[in-house]
């Protein structure tokens, strides 16, 4: 059994490390020991399991205090990170609307997020299109001084960070695991680059890894941070509809982007669509969401460009082809067909996928 700490932080560190203590149980007991959660953490498993809703594994946990706190900070410090907790002036205000808001934050970069921020969200399996328009999108917002939060997921939370961090801009990821871990590990550099102009957040111990558990916990802080969610691909059961329910249960507004009918990563945010959150198709329409406006009519997303309108609208809802398909469409030799596709290539207008194929950016 480890001492008691005073350190208000240092308990709430201490608290957050415990299997099955959570910000609901924490809350019970303030409420139970008078707002002190030294006596709390002082009290016999017996008083404890009298608590409502502490299971007697848990309070046994409690009374236990088998975390080893001390090191825990020691390390935290020795990372470079930083531990906030709801009385310090960096946490992020928005967090203390949640109804169940973190216990501790561990936080590696010099900013944090404030009031001014955009979540945008989706598939992890995304679309080359999906990519490019969440890219897209956290670029101009970034751009017009919009934190852009996410989850450093691969696909479009990863598109999201790059497209603020293109922008010079600020963007936070809030991951669901221990902030000295990093899934997937391609994310390193990335992560990297974030720290410097924006921050990475966890609300979890060091060490603990990613499970079916923590994304869900993750989720609820990305969506109490953000004003607005954006939700670009996901399929009716994907992680990011949890996200999306989380803030609207909050009151944010839900934005979702709008797909192709038979694409399983336009599913969801059809239902989205279906259900009353606000269809998007531009940045612009985000602003508006937001109260702002850049000022100019909204604008098309892909413009195409006038050399290529042979071409293009084969490639329209994601559409993919290579130089025999598109010979057939456009009534072309497989060779033109083939040149085309490159000069599209090179001027980004298309992208090349694993298979050969190409799609529109």
């Amino acid at each position: 059994m480890l001492p008691i700490p005073t350190d208000p932080l240092a308990q709430r560190v201490l608290l957050n490390g415990l299997k099955g203590v959570g910000p609901v149980t924490v809350r019970r007991l303030r409420d139970a020991f008078g707002g002190d959660l030294s006596v709390a953490l002082g009290a016999p498993a017996d008083q404890l399991a009298k608590v409502q809703g502490v299971s007697r594994p848990v309070a046994t946990a409690i009374a236990a205090r088998e975390f080893a706190w001390a090191a825990e900070m020691g390390r935290v410090r020795d990372l470079g990170f930083r531990l906030l907790s709801e009385d310090d002036a960096a946490w992020p205000p928005p967090l203390t609307k949640l109804w169940d808001p973190p216990l501790v934050l561990y936080a590696e970069g010099t900013h944090i997020p404030a009031e001014r921020a955009v979540g945008i969200i989706g598939s992890r399996h995304c679309t080359t299109y999906g990519a490019s328009l969440a890219r897209s999108f956290a670029r101009d917002l970034a751009q017009a001084g919009w934190w852009i939060v996410s989850g450093l997921a691969r696909g479009i939370d990863t598109a999201a960070h790059e497209g603020a961090l293109d922008a010079a801009g600020r963007t936070a990821a809030v991951v669901g695991h221990g902030l000295d871990l990093t899934f997937p590990p391609e994310a390193v550099r990335l992560r990297a680059r974030m720290k410097i102009d924006g921050c990475v957040l966890s609300e979890f111990p060091l060490g603990r890894p990613a499970d079916r558990q923590t994304f869900p916990q993750r989720n609820r802080i990305v969506a109490g941070l953000v004003r607005v969610m954006v939700i670009v691909e996901t399929d009716v059961d994907g992680g990011s509809m949890i996200t999306a329910r989380f803030a609207g249960d909050l009151g944010k507004t839900l934005c979702a982007v709008p797909g192709r009918a038979d694409s399983p990563s336009s599913r969801g945010c059809h239902a989205l669509i279906r259900d009353g959150a606000t269809l998007v198709s531009s940045v612009d329409d985000i602003l508006t969401e937001l109260g702002e406006s850049r000022g100019s009519p909204a604008l098309a997303l892909i413009e195409d460009p006038p050399e290529f309108a042979r071409w293009l609208p084969h490639f329209a809802g994601g559409t993919a082809h290579d130089a025999e398909s598109l010979s057939v469409l456009v009534d072309c030799a497989v060779a033109e067909a083939a040149v085309s596709l490159t000069m599209m290539e090179i001027r980004g207008v298309l992208t090349r996928r694993p298979d050969g194929r190409h799609e529109r950016t």
